[in-house]
């Protein structure tokens, strides 16, 4: 008997955790992805901010998969579906057919239609993204203790956030922790703690998706930090020379983007209706409009709770997902997806974190533990939970941050 082919895009929480859902069944899984690695990018930022190696936060696909006898990993970029046919094409002109498909494809950063800003203002969704970040950061200092203008040193020294999310929030925490501990005492001209961090929201609070006292106290806590925090403040333009809002402009080398999302271009290909932030509106059992075979899952679905509230593009949500639609393919059993909420957690800095577990509310040292150990939890493998709690501890210990390397020659200060 021909077993069914169950095709998967994407191998991050959503696309991953179906996978393992489907592994050793009576299915044949493929999994499709760009890269050669599953990437746990709540962690992103650390790698970004020199704590982390890339490899502490993201493990090949096909040792994750290896033990599923079912399941096969090829990489490659599939650029459009074939709803009548069933079939995936890859940017090579490769068909793969499909009885079902799971498209978890992720999102990219969204400039709101300014894209020409992308050079100047780099947004952080891969491990390249975060390499590249981190030199950004660290060349900005390299540069600055070889100026001999002390307005060009200003400039070097001034980081711009753009987006007051968790992101926003972790970056700006995580450069001015860099600024004001681990680059202390390595300079000789110039004092790294004079830099300045600004943090710019669009809205009148950080963290939106939190209660307004816990969105408080994370801005209290990073101006303790010495970030600026802007409220109520819309960018009008990026340049090489940093941002503008309104009529005011802050000279800046370093801008990083945090402020929006976009989901894959691959969704347009469906031909279904898709929300502004070109995710694909589902129905209750995550498959789109029509066909009951193709299910979209994560960052690329518009999905709603209960009180038809769009669902977060986190990775609990994205987890359950893949679990949600794993079991709909093996049971063929079509109740509506619910999401269960098991909380919410920012980090800010060292023992600085809020966050909201079930109807509790969290602040300060416990609620940084709490984030702690459940990243730990989620990370993929022991060895890569063993390696990120042993440099946790070092870096709360000593304040370090020992993956600062430069691969970049100091002339090229923007990627």
């Amino acid at each position: 008997m021909k077993r069914e082919k169950v095709i998967i895009i994407g191998g991050g929480f959503g696309g991953l955790n179906a996978a393992k859902k489907l592994g050793n069944s009576d299915f044949e899984v493929l999994v499709i992805d760009k890269t050669n690695h599953h990437l746990f990018q709540p962690l992103l930022y650390q790698v970004a901010s020199a704590v982390l190696s890339p490899g502490d936060i993201a493990a090949p696909l096909r040792e994750i998969l290896d033990h599923y006898e079912n399941i096969d990993v090829i990489m490659g970029n599939v650029t459009s579906i074939d709803k009548t046919k069933k079939q995936v094409v890859f940017e090579n002109g490769d068909i793969y057919p499909f009885d079902y498909l799971i498209l978890a494809p992720g999102a990219r950063h969204s400039y709101f239609g300014n894209d020409q800003w992308e050079p100047f203002a780099p947004g952080l969704k891969n491990l390249n993204d975060a390499i590249d970040i981190r030199e950004n950061v660290l060349l900005a200092f390299e540069w600055a203790e070889r100026c001999n203008d002390p307005e060009e040193v200003k400039k070097c020294l001034r980081f711009v956030i753009i987006g007051g999310g968790p992101t926003g929030v972790e970056i700006s925490g995580a450069i001015a922790e860099i600024a004001r501990k681990a680059l202390f005492r390595n300079f000789r001209k110039i004092h790294p703690e004079q830099s300045e961090i600004y943090l710019i929201e669009g809205s009148g609070r950080l963290l939106s998706a939190f209660p307004p006292d816990l969105s408080e106290r994370a801005k209290q806590d990073l101006e303790e930090m010495g970030v600026k925090v802007l409220l109520n403040t819309h960018v009008t333009n990026v340049t090489e020379s940093g941002v503008e809002f309104g009529e005011s402009k802050i000279d800046a080398q370093n801008v990083l983007w945090a402020a929006g999302n976009q989901a894959s271009p691959l969704l347009q290909t469906l031909n279904v209706p898709l929300d502004r932030a070109g995710r694909v509106i589902v129905s209750q059992d995550l498959s789109i409009p029509e066909n009951d075979c193709i299910f979209v899952i994560g960052d690329a679905a518009n999905c709603s709770d209960e009180k038809g509230h769009p669902l977060p593009g986190i990775a609990p949500v994205a987890i359950q997902q893949g679990h949600y639609v794993a079991k709909v393919i093996k049971k063929d059993e079509r109740e509506p997806f619910r999401y269960f909420d098991k909380g919410s957690l920012a980090t800010i800095g060292k023992a600085k974190a809020v966050g909201m577990v079930g109807k509790k509310e969290l602040t300060g040292l416990s609620a940084w533990l709490a984030w702690s150990l459940i990243h730990i939890f989620y990370l993929i493998s022991f060895s890569n939970r063993f390696r990120v709690m042993t440099q946790w501890f070092f870096s709360y210990i000593s304040g370090t941050r020992h993956v600062r390397l430069i691969k970049r020659p100091l002339q090229e200060k923007k990627k």
